[in-house]
């Protein structure tokens, strides 16, 4: 059926595995607000751990997380780093995640503030 389709093409297996990856590490507040301050400007860890309401220990390992999976990049400048959002993608992947979540927050049966799980019938 989908070949029938001239402009049908799926993605490669390694490019479904990155993805479920990079979503799989924003899968965590505090993640999304560092990633979030990050893409204001370049920041240290103890800034980034008080804008996150985090310790900076905390902050530190999901920092690494999220160097691995290629979404920010560190500087060094003496003892410090100063890390950075790793590219415009990142801004966008992240602005998308929000704009969708503002909308789907505003269409929940509660309005505002509501969340899907509050509404889910019980068995």
């Amino acid at each position: 059926m989908h070949s029938a389709l001239p402009e049908f093409d799926m993605p490669n297996e390694e490019q479904v595995h990155l993805a479920a990856e990079s979503f799989r590490l924003l899968a965590d507040p505090t993640r999304i607000k560092v990633l979030w301050a990050l893409l204001q400007g370049e920041s240290s860890v103890a800034c980034l751990a008080e804008l996150a309401g985090a310790a900076p220990t905390a902050v530190s390992q999901h920092l690494a997380k999220l160097r691995l999976a290629g979404l920010v990049k560190g500087r060094r400048e003496g003892t410090f780093v100063f890390y950075s959002a790793a590219d415009d993608h990142v801004r966008r992947l992240l602005a998308q995640a929000l704009h969708h979540a503002d909308h789907v927050d505003r269409d929940l049966p509660n309005g505002p503030g509501g969340h899907p799980e509050q509404h889910r019938p019980r068995a």
